[in-house]
């Protein structure tokens, strides 16, 4: 292995610095055979040899290359595809168990995908366009199958969702934000007034969040407080205990409990709080 040790660590571990480097570097490698391989693992799964785990992921770099280069319709650079691949063999390599008769490469090949599979799901657009299992799948399985630019027929949606077990209505909405692209929530500084409405920033505007609509909204809140206030001030305190007890309290009082409360009945009380209640109405209205 004095091959992979005599490599420069900037080509290997980074391959946004010079990727042309970086993937002549890692072809360089030699592969292990199923011996080395399996020596390897069993030092690294008996005796947590770190050495051994770095033997094992450089011989596999190439791999990683190889799996990112067929995600490269999606619009991502090859650097970021490749580190995000690194990322999935090395957690592949650290569960790696070489008494289960398998080759690391078949082992680590879902690993290498699915961090491939993140990366793309959380860049591919600002809006993630898959956020459950079953989506992801769609999503990947739904653009291998998408043959051309226009939108699938009915037979084809059908087709794709008995393939892919999903419901015809999931194929299409998954179509459409395949289809459907990133905007700008603020219109280009250079833009006219006949582009600029058109951007989300005019037809999406919060008005609630106008500082003057909050000071009004604010000043109005406190004026119909201070109203309530004084009319409760003015009301006898029998009265305004009623109101206050059936209206204002966190735990409201029932007419029973204040019947008791004020040795009368609970009609008086209803009687008592009904006149409070057109006091107040009409202290405020005047």
């Amino acid at each position: 292995m004095s091959n992979s040790k005599a490599l420069q660590p900037a080509y290997v571990l980074s391959p946004g610095a010079n990727l042309d480097a970086y993937v002549q570097s890692v072809n360089s490698i030699p592969l292990l055979s199923a011996e080395q391989e399996q020596a390897l693992g069993e030092r690294l799964f008996y005796q947590q040899d770190l050495d051994a785990a770095r033997q094992l992921v450089m011989a596999h770099l190439r791999f990683v290359v190889h799996i990112a280069r067929s995600y490269s319709g999606y619009g991502l650079a090859q650097s970021d595809l490749i580190q995000e691949g690194n990322v999935g063999l090395m957690k592949a390599v650290k569960r790696f168990n070489p008494e289960m008769g398998v080759r690391l490469v078949s082992f680590a090949v879902h690993w290498i995908k699915a961090e491939i599979h993140e990366f793309v799901l959380r860049n591919w657009r600002i809006v993630k366009v898959a956020t459950t299992k079953a989506q992801r799948k769609l999503f990947f399985n739904l653009r291998s199958q998408k043959k051309s630019l226009q939108w699938l027929t009915n037979d084809e949606v059908n087709r794709v969702a008995d393939t892919l077990g999903v419901e015809a209505r999931e194929v299409r909405e998954m179509e459409s934000r395949l289809t459907g692209s990133d905007m700008a929530f603020d219109a280009p500084t250079d833009a006219d007034d006949d582009v600029a409405y058109q951007s989300p920033a005019y037809y999406l505007e919060d008005h609630s969040a106008d500082p003057a609509l909050q000071l009004e909204a604010a000043d109005t809140t406190d004026s119909e407080n201070a109203e309530l206030y004084q009319a409760l001030s003015n009301l006898d305190e029998r009265s305004r205990d009623i109101v206050e007890q059936r209206w204002l309290a966190e735990e409201k009082a029932t007419l029973h409990e204040l019947a008791a409360k004020y040795d009368v009945s609970a009609e008086r009380i209803r009687q008592l709080e009904k006149n409070a209640m057109n006091k107040i109405k009409a202290a405020i209205a005047a």
